[in-house]
Order: C-alpha cells, then sequence, then structure tokens
C-alpha cells in the first residue's frame, strides 16, 4: 500500500511537472486565439506581430544560439540522420497513404503529406524544448533548426517535380525557393552566426545586448501570433487526411526517431532533444508548400490546425517517456 502512494505521488508530481512545461507554451497560443477571435486584435494587428517575430526577434535568436554554438556537439551525422531519416520516412508514407487510400492525384498528395515532413521547430519546438532541458540543452535544436528549412524543401521540391507533369518547369521552381530561402531572414540570422562561430570575432557588448533583448522577445511574440494565425484554419472536409498527418508527424515520426537515435547510440541527453523536437506540430510551411503549388491547401490547413490542437496532448505524453 505504502509503495502504491508513493508511485501514485511521483506520478502525480511528475505530471505537475510536465503541466507546467506544456501549459504556458499553449496558453499563449490560446490567448493569441483568443484576442483574434474577441475582435481585440485584427488580422493585420497578427501579421504585423509574426513579421515582427520572423524577421527580426527569432533570426537574433538564432544568431546567438549559433554564432555561441558548440558546432562538433550539434551536428553530430547520429544526430541528423536519426531526425531527418524519420523525418522523409514520415513523409513517404504520408504519401503512400494520401495516394492510395485518399485517391489523391500526384502533386495533390505530396501537397498535403510535406506537414508529415516540415515540423514546427521555430514556434513550437523551441519554446518547449527551452522549457523542459534549460538553454544549455538546447544545441541539438539549433542545429535542427538551422537545415531544416533547406532540406525539407530540397525533399519537398524534388519529389513534387518529379511526380507532378504540370505547372512550373523544375528549374524554375528552384530558382525561386534557392532565392526564397537565401533571402529568408531566418537563414539569414543563421548564417550569420555561424559567420561569427567560424571566425571567432567578438561582438561589442552592447550589441549583444540588444541582440539579446530582441531573442528574448521572439518566442512570446510568435506563440502568441502562431494562436491568431490559426484563426483563419478550418478543419474542412478533409478530417481524414489530416488526421493520418497528424498521426504521422507527432506520433510515428517522433517514434522513428526515437529508434534511430537508439540503434546509433546517441546520448541520453541528445536522444531526448531530438525526439521532442520530432514530436512538434507542422509549421506553416506545411501549407504555404502546398500554396506555392496550388495542391492539397485545404488538406494541409486542417492538418496544421488538428495536428496543433493535438500536440497539447501528444507532446506532454512525449515528455512522460523521455
Amino acid at each position: 500500500m505504502g509503495q502504491t502512494l508513493g508511485l501514485l505521488a511521483r506520478l502525480n508530481l511528475m505530471l505537475s511537472e510536465i503541466f507546467d512545461i506544456v501549459a504556458p507554451v499553449f496558453i499563449v497560443v490560446a490567448a493569441g486565439y483568443a484576442a483574434v477571435k474577441g475582435r481585440i486584435f485584427t488580422d493585420e494587428h497578427v501579421d504585423q506581430l509574426m513579421r515582427f517575430a520572423i524577421q527580426f526577434a527569432i533570426p537574433c535568436l538564432l544568431f546567438r544560439a549559433t554564432s555561441t554554438i558548440d558546432l562538433a556537439v550539434a551536428f553530430d551525422w547520429r544526430l541528423l540522420l536519426s531526425y531527418y531519416a524519420a523525418a522523409i520516412g514520415s513523409f513517404a508514407l504520408a504519401y503512400l497513404i494520401v495516394r492510395k487510400l485518399f485517391k489523391r492525384r500526384p502533386g495533390e498528395a505530396v501537397g498535403i503529406a510535406f506537414g508529415a515532413l516540415f515540423s514546427n521547430l521555430v514556434l513550437l519546438g523551441l519554446p518547449i524544448s527551452e522549457r523542459a532541458w534549460g538553454v544549455e540543452g538546447m544545441a541539438p535544436s539549433f542545429a535542427l533548426v538551422s537545415l531544416n528549412a533547406p532540406i525539407c524543401y530540397l525533399v519537398g521540391i524534388t519529389t513534387m517535380e518529379l511526380l507532378r507533369a504540370d505547372g512550373r518547369s523544375a528549374l524554375d521552381t528552384s530558382r525561386v525557393v534557392v532565392n526564397a530561402i537565401f533571402r529568408n531572414s531566418l537563414m539569414i540570422g543563421i548564417a550569420l552566426g555561424f559567420l561569427v562561430n567560424f571566425s571567432g570575432l567578438t561582438l561589442p557588448i552592447p550589441l549583444i545586448g540588444a541582440i539579446d533583448l530582441l531573442a528574448r522577445a521572439s518566442l512570446p511574440v510568435a506563440l502568441f501570433a502562431l494562436g491568431g494565425l490559426l484563426t483563419r484554419y478550418r478543419l474542412s472536409r478533409s478530417l481524414g487526411e489530416a488526421g493520418v498527418i497528424s498521426l504521422l508527424s507527432l506520433i510515428i515520426q517522433p517514434a522513428l526517431t526515437w529508434l534511430l537515435a537508439w540503434q546509433l547510440q546517441l546520448p541520453d541527453a541528445t536522444t531526448r532533444s531530438i525526439v521532442l523536437m520530432s514530436a512538434a506540430a507542422p509549421g506553416l510551411n506545411a501549407y504555404l508548400f502546398a500554396a506555392m503549388y496550388n495542391r492539397g491547401q485545404d488538406s494541409a490547413a486542417s492538418s496544421v490546425l488538428l495536428s496543433t490542437l493535438l500536440s497539447v496532448f501528444t507532446i506532454s505524453g512525449w515528455l512522460i517517456l523521455l
């Protein structure tokens, strides 16, 4: 009896700690959603907040992270293989299910399946990881963020161009995407951070202080704006497809990541970090990719909304396991 009570007490304490980690993140998202639904904020306000976060604050966060990161530890090939092999495997499985089960055309299936590849590492993965492991345990997370857009877009675009038979040529699309990646403010922040890291350049203390101020504002503002953006999505008739993408991105992909990390004998701390990042819901880029090709936008939007809602519970579950 005493052992049972002790076990229940420890379980209650663990659940309380996990609630303390996850709840603040989603409360901020819910606040943004409520602010727009209650007409306290307009769509234009939300767009401006997200623009500030994406173009200024988050690049400062990524710059500080990549300028001080231990490159040898963060870019362990086993870490990258575990995460991206699982992500690409989840993407391939999503394509097959959407294509065969839901009878979608190849281009539409790729546009929808992209949600099982591109996790919301910046707006969900980073804030939850920071609360779970602390800033000192974030090196693997920042390594994944720095490579996520180039790798995922390369895989998605290559697959789309190989399977579809109409629309923009592969060369034209490649030019558009390469130009978008190198003009992307997040990628610029990452690239400048690596430049400082490799060069050993010492920045003036006032400049570092200003960058840190913007970095501290990045995640709360982005989460609030994310909640506002979610008001634009609807769970349409493509609920079945959205459910498949949610299952793959929230359950299957992190499970595959964990299995591969275990097989490759990654350190426990690194494994916990990349599995939690892998459990993040699909990001807004999942919808933007579908919109770029005009393929499966409704299903992609539904996937983003449904998986974000479900991730409140699934991320809590992964934290219990981890």
